[in-house]
């Protein structure tokens, strides 16, 4: 691979990343600690995600508990789930928190898969704008004399082969999470 495309593949992989974790982030009716990443909780003055202040399990498939390791987090940690956009009510018995989620409806969950793939597609508009900007600078250098021609064409080859290989990776993480949302 040349050196100059690297870059740009790096950046079609970050874009590739960020799809994932969003995915990971969608419930689908099941229980998937990935959902509390993003949350913060006040820890001594200081945001913390829910992970450095309890232990997170899921006992059964659609149950997530959290136990705080200090008795006093669990206010914390449930303002923090009820001020989030997980949609749930945290339940606590005092020591321990749980998040029950219920089965999602038919409704709801091709409203999901759509979603989903509106993030897919935005995933693949910045897979194709990475190719354009690798295009250009290719175009740039072939302009200043930095490469031959065939060069930028050879180059240019490497960079759409790189585009098609990313939307195809889209494509399949899209697929699995739309296959794991719509199974009952």
């Amino acid at each position: 691979m040349n050196e100059r495309v690297k870059p740009f593949e790096d950046k079609m992989n970050k874009t590739l990343e960020v799809l994932k974790e969003e995915y990971a982030s969608v419930r689908a009716g099941r229980a998937n600690p990935h959902l509390l990443d993003k949350l913060r909780v006040d820890y001594y003055g200081t945001p913390s995600p829910i992970q450095s202040v309890a232990n997170i399990s899921v006992p059964e498939a659609r149950v997530i508990q959290i136990q705080p390791w200090e008795a006093k987090m669990i206010k914390e940690i449930e303002k923090a789930i009820l001020a989030s956009d997980i949609g749930i009510t945290p339940g606590n018995d005092g020591k321990i928190i749980r998040l029950v989620f219920p089965e999602l409806t038919e409704d709801r969950r091709k409203e999901l898969v759509k979603d989903i793939k509106k993030k897919a597609e935005a995933a693949k508009v910045a897979v194709r704008n990475v190719r354009r900007d690798a295009n250009d600078a290719i175009k740039k250098a072939a302009k200043a004399s930095e490469v031959s021609e065939d060069e930028q064409k050879q180059i240019e080859d490497e960079i759409q082969k790189l585009t098609d290989k990313f939307v195809t990776e889209i494509d399949k993480a899209t697929d699995a999470k739309t296959n794991e949302i719509m199974t009952v």
